[in-house]
């Protein structure tokens, strides 16, 4: 089983040492003859999550958010964040040495455009960006007049003491039982889709399609249970898979080496690219039509194809939709994992409901009960994401990650508590937020509006072809009538033991990709009062089918997997309709059947208590 990564605390930040960091950081670019660097919060594969070894922002600015960007000059450096982080990024990065920029107020290439010099050398390095992602700064590059320069070798191999080492984590077998798809089956499904765009191979580089593709996982980075790795699949042919063997567990290398080509990462810095490289340069010289995904390919891959006389071609990674609908066995996992999540959740709950009155528990007092509780199922691999447990002011930050430095105690008004766990048979993601003794009336009118948006997207049906972004206003249209909004999207899809984001389907203002039975995704509308108070309900749901008398078209709807109580407390009952009401009742009924046969004792009459219906 892939190992574990728990929660910590801390941030492993030291901004003290920023200035040296930064010193020495221009001292090694000017010696690569550069005057600035693009630096992207990225690894070679562009996940979410990538390991320590790969965090280059975060050990130059001490910045620990999931999304960020800095440009560093020789005698300015800013950090661009979106609004998740505007507020942590101040908070957590020297100001003296590098500016915090929301991207609300300015893009990087616009500010790269208006701050540099013409004629300069600005470094970036290819692995780090993919062909799409350069755009912006090619186009800032063309109409101020500097240029961009692909950097031959990591800046910050020369300066990063102490490093830590690549992940090398045991790879194990994804078995039928969960992935309910042989890997042949896929692998073959993927060729004939090859075969229909007149591709000749497709590279590979979005990791958790990698692990999808071949039954695969591993614990190479903290939340997402995979391996970082390469695959070549051609249109004929067995497929390649850049990995180092002593990885493997014996029976999944017996049954890969039937399946595929394994070619040992054995040249530095051992993530696969000069393996991948060579394979490469080989189809090109064939004249090949390669695709590379958009979204993850490294942007180093493209020149050298056509260098090598073959032809890149970009788009989308074809198994994101191969992998998005699951299986009738994928989903049955998921309905298992989240009753075992939902009767820890109800644990954690009656927990929080006995103590927070005390005024005694903090921020991390939460977040490791929660673990525990789940962590006692034994079956918890690792928590999906570092959960976000926030009191007062900080549960307005949406991606709030708390720390030893801004732990706080849990006060009268509203606490939240976004979290999930990975399992062997399915990936969850829940939030839940809970009044503490006491709730304003402005907390209780927006807790009821939220709630109601989540009920929108629970009850809404929808034809074939529907996308995301075109239900998204329906859990935003209680807020938006009194002018207020959400600045995230209201759901993400997710994974089946793989990552709690996953695309391309999503519930947003722009999600353009059509919702297909099986997708899940999360429904989660929030609000959030700066300063003040954070709210968001959470459960996942998956779409299916559904049956209407009359019907003239394929419709479809959503079936709720999260089963867990929604506080009941801070609602203003006369807000809701008849439906609405309706709709909690039922959901109520249905989670106390589910899960009193899970829990017992104190935490069955808190059940029992927390689903009693309106």
């Amino acid at each position: 089983m892939p190992h574990a990564h728990f929660q910590k605390f801390t941030t492993d930040a030291e901004p003290e040492r920023s200035a040296s960091r930064f010193a020495a950081l221009r001292a090694e670019l000017a010696r690569q003859g550069v005057e600035g660097l693009l630096l992207p919060r990225a690894d070679i594969f562009q996940g979410e999550y990538i390991p320590a070894s790969e965090n280059r922002l975060k050990w130059l600015t001490a910045f620990t958010g999931s999304a960020g960007f800095a440009i560093i000059l020789k005698t300015r450096a800013a950090l661009f964040v979106d609004g998740r982080y505007t507020v942590q990024a101040k908070a957590e990065v020297d100001g003296k040495v590098i500016k915090t920029v929301p991207l609300a107020d300015r893009n990087p290439d616009e500010w790269l455009r208006d701050t540099i010099r013409p004629k300069a050398r600005i470094g970036y390095d290819p692995a780090l960006f993919t062909a799409r992602g350069l755009k912006r700064f090619e186009t800032a590059a063309l109409t101020k007049g500097f240029s961009l320069v692909a950097l031959k070798s990591d800046p910050f191999a020369a300066i990063w003491e102490a490093r830590p080492a690549a992940p090398a984590t045991p790879v194990v077998d994804h078995p039928f039982k969960f992935a309910g798809e042989e890997a042949a089956e896929k692998i073959a499904r993927l060729q004939k889709r090859l075969t229909a765009d007149g591709i000749d191979a497709v590279v590979i580089s979005e990791c958790p399609s990698v692990n999808w593709l071949f039954n695969i996982r591993a614990g190479d980075v903290p939340h997402l249970p995979i391996l970082r790795a390469f695959a070549l699949v051609p249109q004929e042919g067995r497929p390649t898979l850049l990995v180092d063997p002593k990885r493997l567990e014996a029976s999944l290398a017996a049954r890969l080496s039937t399946l595929c080509n394994i070619i040992p990462t054995v040249a530095p810095p051992h993530d696969g690219r000069v393996e991948l490289i060579v394979l490469l340069d080989a189809l090109g010289k064939a004249g090949a039509r390669i695709r590379l995904d958009e979204d993850t390919a490294p942007a180093l891959l493209g020149p050298m194809i056509e260098v090598a006389g073959g032809k890149p071609v970009f788009g989308p990674c074809p198994l994101a939709l191969m992998k998005s609908p699951k299986n009738a066995i994928e989903i049955e996992g998921s309905r298992a994992a989240h009753l075992r999540d939902g009767a820890a959740m109800v644990r954690f709950l009656a927990w929080l409901d006995r103590e927070a009155p005390k005024g005694k528990i903090t921020e991390i007092d939460t977040a490791i009960a929660l673990e525990g509780f789940r962590r006692e199922t034994g079956e918890l691999v690792d928590v999906s994401f570092p959960s976000i447990a926030g009191a007062g002011p900080n549960a307005a930050l949406p991606h709030y990650r708390v720390t030893e430095a801004t732990n706080r105690a849990l006060a009268p008004g509203l606490f939240l508590i976004d979290s999930g766990g990975q399992y062997r048979d399915g990936t969850t993601d829940i939030t839940r937020t809970i009044a503490v003794v006491e709730t304003t009336r402005a907390m209780r009118d927006a807790y009821t509006r939220v709630l109601k948006g989540m009920i929108a997207i629970s009850l809404a049906l929808f034809p074939k072809g529907t996308s995301g972004g075109q239900i998204d206003a329906f859990a935003r249209q209680f807020l938006w009538s009194a002018g207020k909004d959400f600045d995230h999207g209201t759901g993400h899809g997710v994974g089946s033991y793989l990552s709690v984001h996953e695309g391309p389907q999503r519930i947003s203002k722009l999600g353009g990709v059509p919702l297909q039975p099986g997708m899940i995704l999360s429904n989660e509308p929030g609000y959030y009062r700066e300063g003040k108070f954070g709210i968001r309900i959470e459960n996942l749901v998956v779409v299916e089918p559904r049956a209407i008398k009359g019907a003239e078209r394929e419709i479809y709807g959503f079936e709720t997997l999260t089963y867990c109580p929604i506080d009941t407390r801070p609602i203003i009952r006369s807000m809701l309709t008849r439906p609405e009401r309706d709709w909690l009742n039922a959901y109520h009924a249905e989670t106390y059947r589910r899960l009193s046969p899970l829990v017992k004792g104190a935490d069955l009459s808190f059940l029992e208590a927390a689903c009693r219906p309106l």
